[in-house]
């Protein structure tokens, strides 16, 4: 980037690094799929084509980002859990937040036809929201998997 008079406004950016040590894990979750499903014809309780699609955009995910250790989804979600370690784009929330969300979209627009050849095209953009908690355990993290599991049921 040149350096120029008006630089000074990256200043104003927000340090939102996540606590060093910790298992950062994006959540991802599905806006308003209730509606999506519906309008796109999804077999219920669990359509395989739209598992399979979600599974793909998460191979996706870490693809890109080589210090996911695990990832979990279910449903509309999806949660990626990021090793103690990693130091991508300096820990930072927003940055790593918005990528994940990212990836994981336009993955699901991009692989659609090969889940939902013959059926109904996309009607409506699919949009996923995204957060970041760190968790300062491993015990935390199994925790939080239980939970996400339990959820399911």
């Amino acid at each position: 980037m040149a350096k120029s008079a008006f630089e000074y406004v990256r200043e104003f950016e927000s340090n939102d690094a996540c606590l060093m040590n910790t298992f950062m894990t994006v959540r991802l979750d599905g806006r308003s799929f209730h509606k999506f499903t519906h309008e796109h014809l999804y077999e219920k309780p669990n359509d395989k084509r739209g598992l399979g699609l979600m599974n793909a955009c998460a191979k996706a995910v870490m693809e890109e980002f080589k210090d996911i250790v695990i990832a979990y989804g279910e449903s509309d979600e999806y949660s990626f859990v990021f090793g103690r370690g990693t130091s991508v784009f300096g820990r930072r929330g927003s940055k790593i937040v918005s990528l994940v969300a990212s990836i994981f979209s336009s993955n699901f627009v991009f692989l659609w036809k090969n889940y939902f050849p013959n059926e109904i095209p996309l009607q409506s953009p699919p949009a996923f929201d995204a957060r970041v908690i760190c968790y300062p355990s491993i015990k935390n993290v199994k925790d939080y998997l239980s939970w996400r599991q339990a959820d399911c049921a």
